[in-house]
């Protein structure tokens, strides 16, 4: 038998190694490097000891000479130990000492272990016993990892045997501290790119209790076949066991509702030992918070796009008004848009101006997020659609342009977006009723690389430049004649930038829009911009679609929020007036429909997906 490891006995191989390392150093302690560094007689002594061949293994030599170690320590010098290990033999010259019998051996095993022997303490009615039957292997295992939590100790379940037909005829549980470590070999000495494993902690020190169910022959029940009830380790505290460290619902919940605002597992530990006053009311370590969203993301998995579908699908059947469209190829998720029954409305009163852009870092799938922006009576934006796209490329943004067109069944009188190429000609496809006008600050910023550094450090020419396309006010016919002028005094005439940008005049500067009622809300994709800033600090690109859908929830709840209380205030507040008269009176006291109409909102329907996700961790 090989005796495990405990607290003596690591003192005593910790100070054999030392000797060693001593010897090796040219140590004289107690002789022993007289011992390991000469060959033939020792001074002072009787006895001859010849070294041929040493080889040191503290896993093998030492372990395997232990038996006999326990009675040289309290007999004989440690020199006599340490020769003991090094030739790994039961005899020394002879005369020193005579090999021990089986029977010796196992008396000095019995008299270690029976110094750590630790029995749980449980009631005798909950102690399993041979013949002992269960109705299945499931109860079985279920009693048993009862027993062990009474009596303080963890279990985990090993080896199994089965008959032909695949019925488990043997199935053992033992404790979590048995089996025996893995050996790991290295060489301290290699310099070459070995990349070598990290050290970690390993529970296992041959803990012999265990359980041994034996299937009943013809029948589905199962008894017990053998236990082992002695422990050759103290037991450990209730609070530290495993079963402590599970976590209830409204901790699964916490972590779920926490990854909603971007907070991660190890965020949300320590969010959650603030909360209960200190990581010692925390049962869960944070590898379990981070097993946890480990676990969900694997049983989603693949199934991912069609678990988004599904859902989107049952919104759209059980939600007022609720709209969803998606597009596959292959059997692969291309587009998606949706929008509810808030985001119409908001379309509906506030829909003149919109402006759309893409944004990335959402998803892990790399999908392209298109949120569409308006500005509501709060000056505000505000979200009128969303949509998940797979690539930018034509084909894809005309598909979600038709849906969005779909979904509010009117197009926008004027649509902003920046110079993309695709959406350019998505826009021209599909809203063929709609004034299309590009960014004026994506435009302007690109003036420093088409002119010359003299020409842009020059303060005159930049202001009349900024003065003649930012006015608003301006009549195209004047804009042209200035911008002849101002091209002739610069010599800039010839310069291709400025004569593109003078063709497609019409799509960018403002005097072409001013017959188009709201024309001057926006003039830039800014606030496009900050609306996809404003998703992304809720997402993180790792997100699976279902997560991404959880946060786009939170943002538009957010969202929601925000103009709730602004109509409060509103409603609330006392205006100045600027005249007399009574129409501007009047005018004060009306109301949007919006804001008195009762709207369910899908993003209030949080729960479910906490619920969802913790029906697929059962």
């Amino acid at each position: 038998m090989v005796f495990r490891s405990s607290n003596k006995l690591e003192a005593f191989e910790s100070a054999v190694a030392e000797m060693i390392w001593k010897a090796a150093n040219g140590g004289d302690d107690l002789e022993v490097a007289e011992f390991l560094l000469c060959s033939g007689d020792v001074p002072g002594r009787k006895r001859r000891f010849q070294f041929d061949d040493i080889f040191i293994s503290f896993e093998s030599d030492m372990r395997n000479s232990l038996s006999r170690l326990f009675s040289l320590y309290n007999s004989f010098r440690f020199d006599q130990i340490i020769w003991c290990i090094m030739s790994n033999s039961s005899v020394i010259d002879g005369d020193l000492y005579s090999s021990m019998s089986e029977s010796e051996e196992e008396d000095v095993e019995n008299s270690f272990f029976e110094e750590h022997v630790c029995k749980p303490d449980v009631p005798v009615q909950l102690i399993p016993f041979k013949g002992l039957i269960f109705k299945s292997l499931k109860l079985a295992i279920k009693m048993y990892s009862e027993y062990a939590e009474i009596g303080d100790f963890d279990v985990r379940l090993s080896t199994k045997l089965r008959f032909d037909n695949k019925i488990i005829k043997k199935k053992h549980v033992i404790c979590n501290r048995g089996g025996k470590q893995k050996k790991k070999s290295c060489d301290t000495l290699g310099t070459s790119g070995v990349r070598r494993k990290g050290n970690s902690n390993s529970r296992a020190i041959g803990c012999q209790e265990k359980i041994i169910f034996e299937s009943v022959y013809g029948t589905p029940d199962y008894k017990v076949f053998q236990f082992a009830e002695v422990h050759n380790h103290p037991l450990e505290k209730r609070s530290d066991l495993k079963k402590a460290r599970q976590m209830s619902y409204s901790e699964k919940d916490f972590i779920v509702c926490a990854s909603t605002s971007k907070i991660g597992p190890t965020m949300a530990h320590k969010l959650r030992a603030s909360l209960r006053g200190g990581y010692e009311f925390v049962k869960p370590k944070v590898v379990d918070y981070k097993n946890l969203r480990r676990d969900i993301n694997s049983v989603i998995g693949y199934k991912d796009a069609q678990m988004i579908v599904n859902t989107m699908n049952d919104r759209r059947a059980y939600y007022t008004n609720y709209s969803f469209e998606f597009n596959c190829q292959e059997d692969v998720l291309d587009c998606m848009f949706w929008a509810d029954e808030m985001e119409k409305t908001y379309y509906a009163e506030f829909g003149d101006v919109i402006l759309f852009d893409a944004t990335f870092r959402t998803n892990k799938y790399r999908m392209v997020f298109v949120p569409f922006t308006t500005i509501d009576h709060h000056k505000k934006s505000v979200t009128v659609g969303s949509g998940l796209l797979s690539n930018e490329s034509i084909e894809s943004y005309s598909w979600l342009l038709k849906a969005f067109l779909k979904t509010h069944g009117k197009e926008p009188t004027l649509v902003l977006t920046d110079q993309d190429a695709a959406i350019k000609q998505a826009v021209e496809n599909v809203f063929r009723n709609s004034k299309h006008r590009l960014c004026m600050w994506h435009i302007m910023k690109k003036l420093k690389k088409k002119i010359s550094d003299d020409l842009f450090t020059n303060i005159d020419f930049r202001k009349r430049f900024s003065k003649l396309v930012w006015d608003i006010s301006m009549k195209p016919d004047v804009f042209e004649v200035k911008w002849g002028l101002l091209m002739k005094e610069f010599n800039l005439e010839d310069t291709r930038w400025f004569k593109d940008m003078f063709t497609i005049r019409d799509s960018w500067i403002p005097g072409y829009f001013s017959d188009i009622p709201m024309c001057g809300l926006m003039k830039v994709t800014s606030r496009s911009e900050s609306m996809n800033s404003f998703f992304n600090t809720y997402s993180e690109s790792g997100n699976l679609l279902l997560n991404f859908m959880m946060n786009y929830d939170i943002a538009i709840q957010k969202q929601r929020n925000t103009q709730r209380e602004l109509d409060t205030a509103s409603k609330k507040a006392s205006y100045k007036m600027q005249t007399p008269r009574e129409i501007e009176l009047q005018a004060s006291k009306v109301e949007i429909k919006a804001e008195e109409k009762e709207i369910n909102c899908s993003c209030e329907h949080l729960s479910v997906w906490v619920f969802y996700a913790d029906m697929l961790l059962q």
